[in-house]
């Protein structure tokens, strides 16, 4: 079993525990049951915030409904690590956005200056 199977079998589980249908899951999701359904036998791709949503619904500590023992890691200390990563990655794909768009600057002036150089040619200066 991988991540996102063991992560919707337990998502299932704790439903089942708590006396939830997946129509009632599906309601509180904003969702229709075959997708809620869908959701928990693996077919959907979750996102953070629907894990988030969910684990909120089923009244369960992230950290817990994704795996994590909470005796080794308090919810707040698992979210600050989360946050450390999150903001890491954003700043190394600002990085690299901005080295595209330096990039694009550099092929969009010089193709401006040549297209100029070309017209100016034309008309004889």
């Amino acid at each position: 079993m991988n991540i996102a199977s063991n992560l919707s079998e337990k998502i299932r589980q704790i439903r089942l525990q708590k006396g939830l249908s997946q129509e009632n899951m599906a309601d509180m999701l904003g969702l229709s049951t075959t997708a809620y359904g869908d959701l928990e036998r693996g077919r959907t791709e979750l996102s953070v915030s629907r894990v988030e949503n969910i684990a909120k619904l089923l009244d369960v500590p992230l950290p817990d409904l994704l795996g994590f023992e909470s005796s080794s890691m308090s919810e707040a200390e698992w979210l600050r690590q989360e946050n450390t990563r999150l903001l890491a990655a954003n700043s190394r794909l600002q990085n690299e956005l901005d080295q595209w768009k330096l990039k694009f600057r550099h092929w969009l002036g010089e193709g401006v200056i040549r297209e100029i150089g070309q017209q100016r040619e034309r008309i004889g200066f």
